[in-house]
């Protein structure tokens, strides 16, 4: 299998399977010198670790995360730094519970990669998704990590703005590590918290839509033609599981507007320039304003869920299916620290491609 990396100046290579031994990344072209040990990853894995409240899968996984390389105890320093060489992370997996999907090893799940996988590849593995469970978004979050530290200045948060047909205006950031779904408005997080615990009662699922807000970019990174910054976000907000759209700035309610309402007006203040709004979503022509950079994904609704559904075998029988096991009926929830962790390494990579090309 191909395509497993992610990135070019800064690039990260994830492996593993939701129910293989351990799963990791090996993350090439980090600036030596920096700060990192594994308690600077640490914390972000606890936040996507599942199991943590009922409005998450109860696989219960520590996600205690191991570099194997790319770091040196620097007697200057008195800690680890890394050296310029590649950082391996190894995440070990301890809960898995493979019989859970001994039941429907030859179902193909509607909204699941099963059936597309084995077309591609010839061969399944039925646990869990393997390759394209979105316990792969493990890895990432602890690349993510990395590239945090890369982007020293740089603030990045995210929460759930949207569950089902529940959305807020609120961005509330600090409420965001206050409930158990990441929203920024704990007014609604309330609201939304009983609503999703009946659909979670229920066997069935809902989707969401989250934003991911970065502030503290320089104007001037990215490019005007392939290498867009808007570009880069939006392909890498698409490769999270269960993503099926995202905007940049104002999106598609952009469509809506006139040139006059859509325009983000310069004036003058401090001796600089001083935008009177952000419908650009912080990029401009695929360079970064200087602005903050906000980007939205939406989550479709959890396809595992208890509901009947028909399906075919891999012989091309018809049947019903029912998911059984360990799931979130709002997989938005433990995407939020996904969609943060992909914004570093698009944004780490653009600072060291802008770094290579401008000094």
């Amino acid at each position: 299998m191909s395509h497993n990396t992610f990135g070019h100046m800064f690039r990260s290579t994830t492996f593993g399977e939701s129910h293989g031994v351990a799963l990791g990344c090996v993350i090439d072209g980090c600036p030596p010198g920096i700060s990192l040990s594994e308690a600077d990853i640490q914390p972000w894995l606890d936040k996507r670790r599942p199991g943590q409240s009922k409005y998450t899968t109860q696989r219960r996984e520590a996600d205690q995360v191991k570099i194997l390389s790319g770091t040196f105890e620097d007697d200057r320093t008195g800690g680890p730094v890394t050296t310029g060489t590649p950082i391996c992370l190894v995440i070990e997996n301890t809960d898995q519970r493979s019989k859970d999907y001994s039941e429907i090893r030859d179902k193909f799940r509607p909204g699941h990669a099963d059936f597309t996988y084995l077309e591609k590849y010839g061969v399944r593995d039925y646990r869990g998704g393997g390759r394209s469970s979105a316990r792969e978004t493990a890895s990432r979050v602890a690349a993510g990590a990395v590239a945090r530290k890369v982007l020293d200045g740089i603030t990045i948060r995210g929460g759930m703005v949207q569950m089902g047909t529940r959305n807020t205006s609120v961005r509330d950031w600090d409420a965001v590590s206050q409930n158990p779904l990441f929203c920024p408005d704990a007014a609604a997080a309330v609201d939304w918290a009983v609503a999703l615990d009946k659909i979670r009662k229920s066997g069935s699922s809902c989707g969401a839509v989250i934003e991911v807000v970065a502030a503290g970019v320089p104007a001037g990174w990215g490019a005007p033609v392939y290498a867009k910054l808007d570009q880069d976000l939006a392909s890498a907000m698409m490769s999270i599981n269960a993503v099926k759209g995202v905007e940049i700035g104002d999106g598609f309610a952009a469509a809506a507007g006139s040139g006059e309402t859509n325009a983000d007006e310069i004036r003058v203040s401090g001796g600089k320039p001083a935008f009177q709004s952000n419908h650009a979503g912080g990029i401009l022509g695929g360079i970064s304003s200087g602005q903050d950079i906000v980007v939205r994904f939406a989550v479709k609704p959890t396809s595992s869920i208890l509901t009947p559904r028909d399906t075919i075998t891999k012989d091309g029988e018809e049947t019903e299916i029912v998911t059984k096991g360990r799931h979130d009926p709002c997989v938005g929830i433990r995407a939020v620290p996904v969609g943060e962790a992909m914004m570093a390494l698009v944004l780490a990579d653009h600072m060291l491609r802008h770094r290579g090309q401008n000094g």
